[in-house]
């Protein structure tokens, strides 16, 4: 028979400190993103805002069909960015 220790606590992360920093790290991403857009050319813009917008539905669907918001994140970033990319001036 074992006794249990009822002074031994076991470390749990709070919500609050759980969901802090990927908010942190969103933000501080979004100001490096927003000064650094001033000199690009418009096949540059058509990548980034693929790739916004793809991040954006990715992370969408993810959370929609009940896999990982981040993974969709990275997979519609990463194909909007190409197609982006990849499209021709008018």
């Amino acid at each position: 028979m074992t006794a249990s220790n009822p002074t031994l606590k076991t470390a749990s992360r709070s919500p609050v400190s759980s969901s802090l920093a990927p908010r942190l790290l969103a933000v501080a991403l979004l100001a490096v993103a927003a000064t650094g857009c001033s000199g690009l050319n418009k096949q540059e813009q058509r990548a980034l805002s693929g790739g916004a917008m793809g991040a954006a539905g990715g992370a969408a669907l993810g959370i929609i069909t009940g896999g990982s918001a981040f993974t969709g994140a990275l997979i519609g970033g990463a194909g909007g960015a190409a197609v982006g990319a990849l499209m021709k001036d008018k």
